[in-house]
């Protein structure tokens, strides 16, 4: 039986839940990209049943900032998702701020021991800066989840670095985050 993975494009195409911006560039559009082609990746594996939260780039989810989180959480967990991932951009007012992270609800968890290996992927696959896992119990879609649940801060879309690599090569991002769910289920 396949694994079902929720992949959650962070943020609308535009407000209500518009996301970061940085270099000329929108996460909404970063993260769109690299959803869709983590989702090529998965389902050609035919080990992974694959549901987007923005399966094309015009889906706007919800009137609000709160309503569009739970747009999101409340299809994953009507669809029985085993895993939900969203994927994001960070930002910072400094320039230099670079890599990837990712956040779960608690340590010790299969979201933290996910977002790991997710990480990693990312890290090794891009050559940006691994920065770990952290723990945010207070956002929306990691603590309304049903699953195990994991928000990954891909790169920072402030950098000019970063956010030029994610732009130009989103394939390497989602093979990253592929990667990473690989080594964590076992399944390629």
């Amino acid at each position: 039986m396949a694994i079902k993975i929720y992949i959650d494009q962070g943020h609308n195409p535009q407000n209500p839940n518009a996301g970061a911006e940085g270099n000329g560039l929108r996460e909404q559009d970063i993260v769109y990209r690299i959803g869709i082609e983590l989702a090529q990746l998965l389902r050609r594996s035919g080990n992974y049943d694959v549901r987007l939260s923005r399966p094309t780039a015009d889906v706007v989810l919800g009137t609000s900032n709160s309503t569009s989180l739970r747009r999101r959480v409340d299809d994953a967990n009507s669809w029985g998702a085993d895993y939900f991932i969203s994927l994001h951009t960070n930002a910072s007012d400094n320039p230099s701020a670079s890599g990837t992270e990712a956040f779960a609800y608690a340590r010790g968890t299969p979201a933290f021991e996910l977002g790991e290996d997710i990480v990693e992927g990312i890290s090794d696959v891009t050559g940006l800066a691994d920065r770990g896992m952290k723990v945010r119990p207070s956002l929306y879609v990691l603590k309304r989840t049903a699953m195990p649940a994991v928000l990954v801060e891909l790169g920072f879309i402030t950098s000019p670095t970063d956010s030029a690599l994610m732009n130009n090569s989103p394939e390497l991002f989602a093979d990253g985050v592929y990667r990473g769910i690989v080594e964590y289920t076992g399944l390629a």
